[in-house]
């Protein structure tokens, strides 16, 4: 083959190269999947008030974000009837502006039952799973979610 003839040929291909890559369109950008956060509130009072601040940070930072607060053991006491933060603060008006924010607030059953609290006493907002901790590692071995322990 003479030189002439191949570089006839390579011009051609990538003439038609550069013509069927300027035809075909861009891949669609796939739109970014939220991230999931679950935060682990078993303690006390003073952790739950250390989660809900790092909800709202969390939240300033990243609107998209889905998050969800599961509480158990000692972690339930904010989503109870008239529980206050250690400056005074009903928890309820914190943890309802959230929920509008998309955040879930999950309570234990099983603590409700050991501690023997009426369901009743858990605020509105406060959704019963049958265990705290059963619910975590569901969340985070099917659902996605990263953890986060405040």
């Amino acid at each position: 083959m003479s030189t002439l003839f191949r570089n006839v040929v390579l011009g051609i291909f990538i003439t038609c190269a550069g013509w069927v890559s300027a035809q075909t369109p861009a891949p669609a950008v796939a739109k970014e999947t939220p991230i999931k956060v679950v935060y682990h509130v078993g303690e006390s009072i003073e952790q739950a008030t250390n989660a809900l601040r790092n909800v709202r940070n969390h939240l300033s930072v990243e609107p998209n974000v889905k998050i969800a607060v599961v509480s158990h053991s000692g972690g339930i006491d904010f989503m109870l009837a008239g529980a206050k933060d250690k400056a005074g603060n009903l928890f309820d008006a914190n943890v309802q502006e959230l929920v509008k924010k998309g955040v879930e607030f999950k309570v234990c059953k099983i603590t409700l039952d050991r501690r023997k609290i009426d369901p009743k006493q858990v605020i509105e907002e406060g959704i019963l799973v049958p265990s705290g901790a059963a619910e975590i590692a569901k969340m985070q071995a099917r659902e996605g979610y990263v953890y986060f322990r405040p």
